[in-house]
């Protein structure tokens, strides 16, 4: 490739059908039209004398050429965005468009206030929500398909630890929460007080896994107690989780703050877990390249301020456990004689 020659506007429709992996979507967001970038395409293929992207019956997949160049090319790009743009946003007047990565449970509960939040601001931001399929939101915050993540992320937080001040990811703790055993309202187990081991292994579960595994955190805590469960049903999201257990005899385990946002709390009886597991920790992550960014600091601003109120609605008394006021009480659950402390997932 001969640097000198090539049109850097070709690295920005590059960067866009990377992030859209469509060529059609790719140019309503540049304002083209479709043959022009697939032209750009083509040229920016020609320059590099590699095939970038082969198509698919949805739009184009990558090649691993176009993988392994994307995020110097992002980077590059958000370094130019950043010395170029005004030094100030106001989202009033400011249009931008942000993609936040979460898993169904989190949306539920940030969607409404985010919206609350950019109504009353009268901002000319918009949002799109991408699904996680996995607790490690990395790829998507390196690559640029994901400006931020909310989540628990115990392997990530663990990472960043270690990487300390070398780390290119950034993070912030935002509420803590636990988790709960959910049934029907009229499940035979929902008429005791206390959801014993016992009665727990006995019955019949559906476990919540973002990426379809065979055996969950849940299932390793029982198994240092010598005990197991039965699952009928594997899903990748706490809703489907909790429509399951609505209108059947399973048990499920779901995050303490997500049981109001299923829509149906009041045909739902949650019980304390029989065993523990560590708290749940919801995190901010986004990436450093954008530390410099004021539209990005506004957008990080903005998910600290709805998390604030996120906790003020499920905890109004304790801002910092953000689990308890607005639900129904939790019975405790007859403890096991020795729990391990593991990375709650259901």
């Amino acid at each position: 490739m001969n640097f000198r020659t090539l049109d850097l506007n070709l690295l920005r429709v590059f960067d866009i059908v990377m992030l859209e992996r469509n060529v059609t979507r790719a140019a309503a967001r540049l304002a083209m039209t479709q043959p022009a970038v697939s032209n750009a395409l083509r040229r920016l293929r020609e320059s590099t004398h590699e095939e970038l992207f082969v198509p698919t019956s949805t739009g184009v997949r990558p090649t691993a050429h176009a993988e392994a160049l994307w995020p110097t090319v992002r980077t590059a790009l958000d370094s130019l965005r950043a010395a170029l743009e005004p030094q100030a946003f106001d989202p009033r007047t400011d249009a931008r468009n942000f993609t936040l990565a979460m898993a169904d449970a989190t949306a539920a509960l940030f969607v409404p206030v985010l919206v609350d939040l950019l109504q009353r601001e009268s901002a000319l931001v918009d949002l799109r929500i991408l699904p996680l399929t996995t607790r490690d939101p990395r790829p998507m915050l390196e690559t640029g398909q994901a400006d931020a993540a909310i989540g628990f992320f115990p392997d990530v937080a663990s990472a960043l630890d270690a990487d300390g001040s070398s780390s290119v990811l950034r993070r912030r703790a935002l509420y803590r929460c636990g988790y709960v055993c959910a049934m029907r309202h009229d499940h035979p187990l929902a008429a005791k007080e206390t959801l014993t081991l016992d009665d727990y292994c006995a019955a019949q579960h559906v476990r919540v896994s973002f990426a379809g595994r065979q055996r969950g955190y849940v299932d390793a805590a029982l198994l240092a107690l010598q005990r197991e469960r039965r699952v009928m049903v594997t899903v990748n999201q706490f809703f489907s989780a909790a429509a399951a257990v609505h209108q059947s005899q399973l048990l499920t385990v779901l995050p303490r703050t997500f049981i109001e946002a299923t829509g149906f709390a009041p045909e739902l009886a949650v019980r304390a877990l029989p065993f523990e597991l560590p708290p749940i920790d919801v995190m901010l992550l986004w990436h450093g390249r954008h530390d410099a960014d004021p539209s990005r600091r506004w957008l990080s601003d903005l998910l600290v301020r709805a998390a604030t109120e996120i906790e003020a609605r499920h905890n109004p008394a304790s801002p910092s456990a953000a689990c308890a006021a607005t639900l129904p009480a939790v019975p405790r659950a007859a403890s096991p004689d020795a729990a391990p402390a593991l990375a709650a997932a259901s």
